[in-house]
């Protein structure tokens, strides 16, 4: 193997590595059923289109229950500090998204001895800054889910498709990734090869004297 070939197949050995040990983002829905008594994760994702870009984020949750007609504020997330501001959900609501990053592309809630009170529709709100060489762009995302409180768990089949879909969908994407690198690499290759050859032909003869 050549040291062209070499040189690439360690690149894309690398690049599979992160892609792999990092995961893909995937935008899903949240389940919609809770169970009162237990847990429950309000999922809110928001990927960014371009993740070679640095950014930052916050992420705002709204409620409004069921029979109101007005969103009330109930928890903010920024700077890595998540604050519950509703005495409805005090000592019942944790950060569950992004961990250890400002570039907050999950924004996930999680809500702790979940009451019938609780039922309503909730909305979920990032506000994202990219930072590019010579500028900034402000971007917003809304999301909305509309919770059930129930007495007994009755997973529908709505939720199972959802959480496959959602695991065929971070294959697909790492394996479309792959293909791309290795046909970039054996193009990258094939160009290194030509020019070596290239190259090579158009060196002088030494004539022996």
């Amino acid at each position: 193997m050549s040291a062209v070939r070499l040189l690439w197949a360690s690149l894309v050995l690398a690049a599979l590595n992160v892609l792999l040990s990092d995961g893909a983002c995937v935008e899903v829905d949240s389940d919609t059923e809770a169970v009162v008594g237990k847990g429950f994760k309000l999922g809110c994702i928001s990927c960014k289109m371009r993740g070679e870009v640095e950014a930052s984020a916050t992420v705002d949750w709204w409620f409004m229950a069921k029979g109101e007609s007005d969103f009330t504020h109930i928890y903010s997330y920024a700077d890595m500090v998540g604050t519950v501001t509703d005495g409805r959900f005090s000592d019942r609501l944790d950060w569950n998204g992004s961990k250890k990053t400002l570039d907050l592309q999950d924004g996930s809630i999680y809500i702790l001895n979940v009451t019938f009170n609780d039922t309503g529709t909730y909305r979920c709100y990032f506000d994202r800054t990219l930072t590019y060489d010579y500028y900034e762009f402000r971007t917003n995302t809304t999301k909305y889910i509309s919770m059930n409180v129930v007495a007994k768990a009755t997973r529908g089949m709505a939720s199972i498709l959802s959480e496959v879909m959602m695991y065929v969908s971070i294959i697909g994407l790492q394996l479309w990734l792959l293909v791309e690198m290795v046909y970039c690499y054996r193009k990258i290759a094939a160009a290194g090869e030509e020019a070596l050859r290239e190259s090579a032909a158009k060196k002088p003869l030494k004539l022996r004297p």
